[in-house]
């Protein structure tokens, strides 16, 4: 059983609301609102989105700072250099190190955290779009099997939809 992409354009808020409330009233409450004005989360009735954005800087920066204290311990103490009586592992040196090397764990991180939440590169197809979402049309884009598109798009066009691509 095959899943398709059914995306209503509509031209006014009220009629995607409309839209939205019709696929919740038919248990299809897991769509995605595209529009170019920033609604607040929620407005057209979607389930809320969840990220994990916050947890990619952490783990970098863990790994970061571990990779940089066993970089900077293991370096001294692969080559022994006593001198004058002073510690093996020089401590305000790797200080500095594992400053960097956590700063730099948490950058790479959060870049590779970015790309991942933000689904790109998009593998599995491309969704659907229309480029009039940048002009104020506000666009709901449902993921449904092969055997309800017809039926979806008929919702979509109940709520007076300027366009429905399946």
């Amino acid at each position: 059983m095959a899943n398709r992409s059914v995306l209503g354009l509509f031209r006014e808020v009220d009629e995607a609301v409309a839209a939205a409330d019709a696929l919740k009233a038919e248990g299809l409450d897991d769509f995605e609102v595209l529009t170019g004005t920033p609604y607040p989360e929620g407005a057209f009735g979607e389930k809320p989105s969840y990220h994990r954005l916050y947890l990619f800087p952490f783990i970098g920066a863990a790994l970061g700072f571990s990779v940089a204290i066993l970089l900077t311990a293991g370096t001294q103490l692969a080559y022994p250099l006593v001198t004058g009586g002073k510690p093996l592992l020089a401590l305000p040196p790797m200080f500095i190190i594992a400053y960097e090397g956590t700063m730099l764990g948490a950058i790479l991180f959060t870049i590779i955290g970015v790309l991942f939440e933000s689904r790109l590169p998009r593998i599995g197809g491309i969704a659907p779009y229309d480029p009039r979402i940048t002009e104020g049309y506000v666009a709901l884009v449902v993921e449904i099997p092969d055997e309800r598109v017809d039926h979806v798009s008929g919702l979509f066009r109940e709520a007076n939809a300027a366009d429905v691509q399946a």
